[in-house]
């Protein structure tokens, strides 16, 4: 592996996991791992790693971006995110005890549904406020208990959580998200690593950078566009990153 064609794979990588998250509020494991594993022969766990680093920090400018434009729940997104902690531990203990069996398709397939669906249908206004605080404690903990025990989707399904079930707008709900996911991914990826060992460091800073490159830029587009063109743009962003995941895995 020639370290030009490992630059080339990580940009081209991060290109897609910022934009991802910029957007969406997609993991940019969800982009990054199959890449590193196929394209470069990563080790599962370890491109599971990198990628969850590379989250941290765009989760965290994305939602530094959304929430100086007003499209944050912080109240709210504490009480998913603690519930997420927990229960992604609970999931993870389920999930030893279960016959291995994999269900990596799970988050991709999602991708595509929550793509179509905002095309088709785009989310439009924000729900009232009342019973969010129980409804967050049981989505996070829903979210957490199916990322530990599969491994994936959690940026997808908290998104499909916050749009379908607590009614928020599609920006707000990106925003809480991504506020989340800085929290999550930074977890995650201090026990990959704390676990697994040191990562390849020139992977680990190429990808960290360009994903922190293209979810800025994706956040800062996504807080002034109206909010139909934005969930065609989402829609459009998530249909062509679950394609792209789709061929690498399974072609």
């Amino acid at each position: 592996m020639t370290y030009l064609v490992a630059f080339i794979v990580c940009f081209i990588a991060g290109i897609g996991a910022g934009l991802g998250t910029g957007f969406a509020g997609m993991s940019a494991a969800a982009v990054i791992s199959p890449m590193l594993i196929t394209f470069l022969g990563m080790d599962p766990y370890m491109a599971v790693g990198i990628a969850l680093a590379s989250d941290v920090l765009a989760s965290a400018i994305s939602a530094y971006t959304y929430g100086k434009n007003g499209n944050l729940d912080i109240k709210n997104g504490a009480v998913m995110m603690a519930s997420v902690l927990c229960f992604t531990l609970v999931g993870s203990y389920v999930a030893s005890l279960v016959p291995g069996t994999t269900m990596g398709g799970f988050s991709t397939f999602m991708t595509l549904l929550l793509g179509v669906k905002f095309i088709v249908r785009p989310v439009m206004t924000t729900n009232s406020a009342q019973k969010r605080f129980a409804q967050s404690l049981l989505c996070g903990a829903g979210v957490g208990f199916i990322c530990g025990f599969i491994g994936a989707g959690g940026g997808m399904m908290m998104l499909l959580l916050l749009t379908s079930v607590l009614g928020y707008e599609l920006k707000t709900a990106v925003g809480t998200s991504v506020f989340i996911m800085a929290f999550t991914a930074f977890t995650g990826s201090v026990s990959h690593f704390a676990i697994g060992g040191v990562p390849d460091l020139f992977c680990l800073i190429c990808c960290v950078l360009s994903t922190l490159l293209w979810a800025r830029i994706a956040a800062k587009f996504a807080n002034k566009a109206e909010p139909a063109t934005l969930n065609r743009a989402t829609g459009v962003v998530l249909v062509v990153l679950g394609a792209a995941i789709l061929a690498v895995n399974y072609f």
